[in-house]
């Protein structure tokens, strides 16, 4: 009975793997890429909600490769090497989760970087054109008035 995983153990097991899937799932199907900057926001708000959840669970799966450990030294070798097993795939499940956050947080704050630059651009080159407008439906000046004619070159 000691090479058997306490009651906790199970429980602690079960709402890891069904959290991992949870957000396992969200990435997925969460796209980075969008051309609407508050849907970035958004996003990005909800990975980092994410990785906080990670970072809570974290406690959790400290708890199951200790609890791990300890069977390990009571059970038989079989029995041991299949709870090390199953805690090295939850492990790596974890680090694949942990570094697909991390970059999508990273590519969305660089797109959003991007995306926020192209919108001042093409701000000023609106305003930029709107004033373009203005000047080429001005009036032109007689063609007697030299002055006129020299600071409308000037401007052009």
């Amino acid at each position: 009975f000691d090479s058997l995983p306490p009651a906790h153990y199970k429980e602690t097991m079960s709402t890891i793997l069904v959290w991992m899937q949870q957000s396992e799932t969200k990435v997925s199907m969460m796209p980075v890429v969008v051309a609407e900057y508050e849907i970035m926001e958004h996003r990005l708000r909800e990975l980092k909600a994410l990785q906080s959840s990670l970072q809570e669970q974290q406690k959790d799966l400290n708890y199951l490769s200790t609890a791990v450990e300890g069977m390990a030294r009571k059970a038989p070798a079989e029995v041991s090497q299949k709870y090390r097993s199953e805690t090295e795939v939850i492990l790596g499940r974890w680090k694949k989760l942990s570094a697909q956050l991390v970059e999508h947080c990273q590519k969305l704050e660089e797109l959003m970087t991007k995306l926020q630059r192209f919108q001042n651009d093409t701000r000023t080159l609106k305003k930029w054109m709107a004033e373009v407008d203005v000047f080429l439906k001005e009036e032109w000046p007689a063609l007697g008035d030299s002055a006129a004619l020299e600071k409308q070159l000037e401007q052009c």
